[in-house]
């Protein structure tokens, strides 16, 4: 073995081989997914001795080449008095490194957008560049997994992150020599069989654990559950509308404000394609003067995909053109960025020495034409509802589902609302800048992309230039209104310095702005999903007759609140379960084997957290294979690198390393319907997210649900969101064979939960109900 310290003098490497502590010979401990350390202790042999300073390079290798250890000296040594020699006192200089990764978790993570449907090593790659760009080799980095989103906290290091980025994708990390190694736990296989000449029984411990699971209950997080349309009448004077359920609202918040406030584009948020360099910044302005000539040549491009989710707000800037233009501003793109490609955008488009601004949806012009003007400013916005809040599932592994075989990961079909609108400013005139801005568009896209490219600017000919842009987090709800004789239109919720025209509070109730009060007779419609907790139960009926003892039924139960990967939905709850069923059939294995360095298993030349052992002890009816967990290295002969080596492992059934679990999270789970693990994925209907009230009397409600009801089925609706079934009549409003059905109004205030349901035995129903209600003054009905 060979020590060497750089004490960053600019001397370089010095071996302090010969200065080890004997009595106390160097050791390394490695976790996994966590730094390792190095542990070791000096004493001064020669006269020129330098003691090690905080911070060093330090690296533990041995003869042939192969570094056992690399990383950083994290404190100063630690003096410990040995007595008095000729030149004075001596000392033993106890010391602790960290592995390589110590350079990046003293940096703070910038804040950064959250990644969108990126996979696990892209993710790890972007936050080490962040971080220090060229300062590692990402090259082993493999991708695995598809994250649905995550958030990168710079409150959080970013061993932190990298920790928590291989649990989601049932990945391993570790660091050395100045490189990232990113990889699928069990990648490497060493077989550690009693049959080996080299085997050691002595050293072998096995813990068998029964952990058996056939029946998990799994909770997760607070969900977007029931379909919600509210209806209301204004009356000319009212400003607050009481909502019949509690609305779910996600993590509102504003992902970024840029204002350009540097010498160039911030690489954490923006890509730039810019062959003919027409893009700059100064003054706090993104100035674009010209183009390729070519669609797509010159873009602007937000760094991650926008989930089209819950409900955003896009503002691309205040805009001042400088001369004709050809070009898409804020446009949102689910492939390659086009003019035909574009899913919603400004198309903007020359008209002698001006330009005309117009709504590009789907790659088509559509909607008012405005010409501009000289000097005027254009504030372009785009706002995007969706009743899927999410529109990825979250992914759980087991052992026997590795990373890119996870359960889960659908994508969830949804139309999204698309609102785009533009506000003219002259500066000459300042009742512009209140004056409300132009609707060009706002219409529901079915079947609308996942998520898409955000280009601020894809240019042909460009010439502009940009105050700020900014994307906001709404709160999840839509709420449009359409005065008497006129169409819907879409009315902004949110604060009212962000131009909004109405809110919704705790209550909960819809409050208007006074300047933006209702007209009467203004039928107001809002939507948005109601709140529950997320939970499934699951079991594996085939696995319980196998489990029987006398008077014991062989079923195995849990309830295991998740913590990561964040169950979000019923649906992660239910993929959640069926992982932890798929590591519960068989007894776990926990255990450690020791042995020298040059008697691994599977004639490894080392072993790391994260690699996997075959065991294979018939004497101990032990046949099982395990993920090595943490693994101790004791140097015992520096000349000949000898060292011992300690490896403690454990299976999926014993310890999950791809899901964590909070403790002390008191959920009520009476109501959750149970599952067999054949049922999950075939259970429910699709909810009927397109049903709406289109006519209403002082005694009757006209449904339309938007679609055919199933075949050999039908539409349940009931008064109260309970009963669901064939033998439950209480509390039944009706059960309907056709699309659009009439029901009784018994009172001013009505609610109507529907569901479809199948010809089944017993019926299937969707997992969710639409509830629908109406609060109409009867002196106002339409």
């Amino acid at each position: 073995m060979k020590l060497q310290i750089d004490n960053l003098d600019g001397i370089g490497f010095r071996d302090y081989t010969a200065s080890i502590d004997a009595s106390r010979l160097p050791r390394v401990v490695r976790r996994l997914n966590q730094p390792s350390e190095l542990v070791f202790s000096l004493v001064a042999v020669t006269p020129d001795f330098v003691v090690p300073v905080n911070g060093a390079r330090v690296i533990l290798g041995r003869t042939n080449g192969q570094d056992v250890f690399t990383g950083y000296l994290t404190a100063p040594p630690v003096y410990e008095f040995l007595g008095w020699r000729e030149q004075g006192p001596a000392y033993r200089y106890n010391l602790v490194a960290q592995s390589d990764e110590v350079l990046l978790d003293q940096k703070r993570p910038p804040d950064r957008p959250p990644f969108v449907g990126r996979s696990a090593g892209e993710a790890l790659r972007q936050l080490t560049e962040d971080l220090l760009a060229g300062g590692f080799d990402t090259s082993g980095v493999q991708d695995l997994e598809t994250l649905a989103l995550y958030r990168a906290d710079p409150q959080k290091t970013w061993s932190e992150h990298a920790s928590a980025i291989a649990l989601l994708a049932r990945g391993s990390y570790r660091v050395s020599g100045g490189k990232l190694f990113f990889a699928p736990i069990g990648a490497a296989v060493y077989v550690l069989d009693e049959s080996d000449a080299n085997f050691s029984p002595g050293n072998l411990k096995l813990q068998p654990l029964d952990r058996l699971l056939n029946d998990v209950t799994a909770i997760g997080n607070v969900e977007p559950q029931a379909y919600v349309r509210d209806y209301f009448v204004g009356t000319g004077t009212s400003l607050k509308f009481y909502l019949s359920q509690t609305p779910f609202t996600g993590h509102s918040q504003t992902l970024f404000i840029e204002e350009f406030s540097g010498a160039g584009l911030d690489p954490v948020r923006w890509t730039l394609a810019d062959a003919a360099g027409v893009v700059t910044v100064s003054q706090g302005k993104l100035h674009v003067a010209g183009g390729t000539g070519i669609d797509g040549g010159t873009r602007v491009d937000f760094i991650e995909q926008v989930e089209l989710g819950g409900a955003f707000v896009l503002q691309h800037g205040d805009v001042l053109f400088t001369a004709a233009s050809d070009a898409v501003i804020g446009g949102l793109y689910p492939g390659p960025v086009s003019v035909a490609g574009c899913l919603a955008g400004f198309r903007i488009s020359p008209n002698g020495p001006q330009s005309t601004i117009q709504a590009i949806v789907a790659g088509v012009t559509t909607g008012p034409v405005i010409s501009t003007v000289a000097a005027h400013h254009y504030v372009f916005t785009t706002r995007f509802y969706s009743l899927e809040i999410y529109r990825r599932q979250q992914v759980f592994h087991s052992a026997a589902r590795p990373a890119g075989n996870g359960r889960g990961g659908a994508e969830i079909p949804a139309d999204v609302r698309v609102v785009l609108e533009v506000h003219e400013i002259d500066p000459a005139n300042p009742a512009s800048l209140v004056a409300t801005a132009t609707v060009l568009y706002d219409g529901l896209i079915g079947g609308a992309p996942t998520s898409c490219t955000y280009a601020l600017v894809n240019a042909g000919n460009l010439h502009c230039e940009i105050a700020f842009t900014r994307l906001v987090r709404a709160i999840d709800t839509e709420v449009r209104s359409a005065p008497q004789g006129a169409g819907y239109r879409t009315r902004l919720v949110g604060a009212l310095s962000d131009g909004a025209q109405c809110t919704v509070v705790s209550g909960p109730t819809l409050d208007f702005f006074p300047q933006y009060v209702p007209a009467p007779g203004e039928l107001i419609e809002v939507r948005y999903r109601g709140t529950g907790r997320a939970m499934a139960r699951v079991s594996n009926p085939a696995n319980q007759p196998q489990r029987l003892r006398q008077g014991d039924d062989g079923a195995r139960a849990a309830v295991k609140h998740l913590k990561l990967p964040a169950a979000r939905t019923a649906a992660d709850c239910e993929n959640a379960a069926l992982a932890l069923l798929d590591d519960g059939v068989a007894t776990g294995w926990m255990g450690e084997y020791e042995t020298w360095g040059d008697f691994l298993p599977g004639s490894a030349q080392d072993i790391f957290p994260g690699d996997a052992v075959e065991v294979h002890a018939q004497s101990r009816t032990a046949n099982f294979q395990a993920i090595v967990r943490r693994v101790e290295i004791a140097v015992k002969d520096l000349s000949q690198d000898h060292s011992w080596y300690k490896i403690a492992f454990a299976d999926d059934a014993a310890d999950n390393p791809a899901c964590t679990f909070e403790a002390g999270q008191v959920v009520s789970t009476p109501n959750v319907t149970e599952l067999t693990d054949t049922q999950v994925g075939t259970t429910f209907l699709p909810e009927l997210t397109a049903a709406a009230i289109n006519g209403v009397t002082s005694t009757t409600v006209t449904v339309d649900v938007g679609a055919m009801p199933p075949t050999g089925g039908g539409i349940e609706v009931r008064w109260t969101d309970a009963g669901w079934g064939p033998d439950n009549d209480r509390n039944l409003a009706g059960r309907f064979s056709t699309r659009s059905f009439t029901l009784p109004r018994l009172s001013r205030v009505e609610d109507y939960f529907l569901r479809p349901y199948d010809a089944s035995q017993p019926p299937k129903y969707s997992r969710y109900s639409v509830a629908l209600h109406i609060d109409f003054p009867y002196e106002y009905l339409p």
